[in-house]
């Protein structure tokens, strides 16, 4: 599929802390047949996949989404009373937790998910059995085992530099469900729910989501960015008619430009969609990017309608090494797992890719003693390239 449409939703202009750049995104109309509210975990946590795959990760919540079946308003579960004086106390410990499927039901109407990490599992289950072909040059562990286990690291939003203050300051606006969290100017996550009441609950659930490596050196490394300055016609104003037609024209524009520059390649990307569950109306996916080289590629969730209007969304921005993997996994199934043929058509020769399989953490895949020819080989053509360049002309 070709772009991420935000159908349903509107951009207002940003507001920024430091370097934390805040865009709201509201609904004119919000969807009420479908609510989120948040399930607390607040530690580490297994998730079985199957009889032989286990998933280990920080996950300090899950959402339950619920919906009815004939349109009519659904509520928000998940709510407890406590005295207005009486502070939000953290778990005095961090407990481990046993999970059944990234979604599950857990009544008709209601679906448990682990947000980011429904899309998470997606890029981590990318070609995850190895070789479907036994050619000469893969290891018995690459056909045995495939590419088990794969790990990769993220960052809470509680060490984003900028992003916790950012939060607790943000103004919601009347209508607003959603946001887009960038970090120097870098779209580093996108979250989108049915009804402004959700939102108002899960706004500060982005403190406690993951990001990914380069959203956390950018935060941290990065100054204040600079701020949307409204630039009004003066002489133009004679009414609040006026005045009103000429905000409205500037947050036209602030929009048609975050949608097309700032948030461009995450609404234009090519995605692969794959369905999780059918929820009545309602289909909850996850989506791959295409792992295009030099460019933004970003995982993705999502529960849509039938007419393609987004009822939730969160992405996850994947940093240059996270693609490369994603696109040298995705090249050697293109071609079977052959060596020579994904070679090719990567524009290399067979030891440059071996070394770019091993640097990208795959390096057990292949047979020791292929390595060791193929890094003979390339050392080999190495010096006999620095000493063509050495000859006089």
């Amino acid at each position: 599929m070709t772009g991420l449409a935000l159908k349903g939703l509107r951009t207002l202009p940003a507001q920024t802390w430091g370097g934390v750049r805040l865009v709201p995104l509201v609904r004119d109309e919000p969807i009420t047949d479908l609510r989120l509210d948040s399930r607390v975990y607040g530690g580490h946590g297994i998730v079985a996949l199957d009889d032989r795959t286990s998933y280990f990760s920080y996950i300090p919540h899950g959402f339950v989404a619920s919906w009815t079946s004939d349109g009519t308003a659904a509520a928000a579960y998940g709510t407890q009373l406590r005295a207005p004086d009486e502070p939000e106390r953290p778990p005095a410990h961090m407990p481990l937790h046993f999970h059944r499927r990234m979604a599950r039901r857990t009544d008709r109407n209601r679906l448990r998910f682990l947000p980011l990490h429904l899309s998470m599992e997606g890029y981590l289950a990318l070609h995850f059995g190895g070789p479907t072909i036994v050619w000469e040059e893969w290891s018995r562990r690459a056909v045995t085992q495939g590419l088990s286990p794969r790990v990769e690291e993220a960052y809470t939003g509680a060490v984003i530099t900028g992003l916790e203050d950012a939060l607790r300051v943000f103004e919601i606006h009347h209508g607003q469900c959603g946001v887009l969290v960038y970090a120097a100017d870098a779209l580093a996550a996108a979250f989108v729910v049915p009804h402004p009441a959700d939102y108002r609950a899960l706004h500060i659930t982005l403190v406690n989501d993951l990001y990914g490596e380069l959203i956390y050196h950018y935060a941290m490394l990065s100054g204040p960015v600079q701020d949307f300055r409204a630039r009004l016609d003066e002489t133009r104003i004679r009414s609040l008619a006026d005045l009103r037609a000429q905000v409205r024209t500037q947050q036209d524009g602030w929009a048609r430009f975050h949608d097309d520059l700032m948030a461009g390649a995450l609404l234009t990307g090519e995605y692969t969609r794959q369905t999780v569950h059918d929820m009545g109306p309602y289909r909850l996916s996850r989506l791959l990017p295409s792992f295009e080289r030099r460019r933004e590629n970003h995982l993705a969730e999502t529960i849509t309608d039938a007419s393609g209007v987004l009822a939730y969304l969160k992405t996850f921005r994947l940093s240059e090494n996270q693609v490369r993997r994603g696109h040298l996994l995705s090249s050697l199934a293109a071609s079977d797992w052959h060596l020579a043929d994904t070679a090719a058509a990567l524009g290399l020769t067979p030891p440059a890719l071996a070394a770019r399989i091993k640097s990208a953490g795959f390096g057990h895949l292949l047979r020791q003693d292929v390595l060791d020819r193929y890094r003979a080989e390339r050392r080999r053509l190495t010096s006999e390239g620095k000493a063509r360049r050495r000859e006089p002309r």
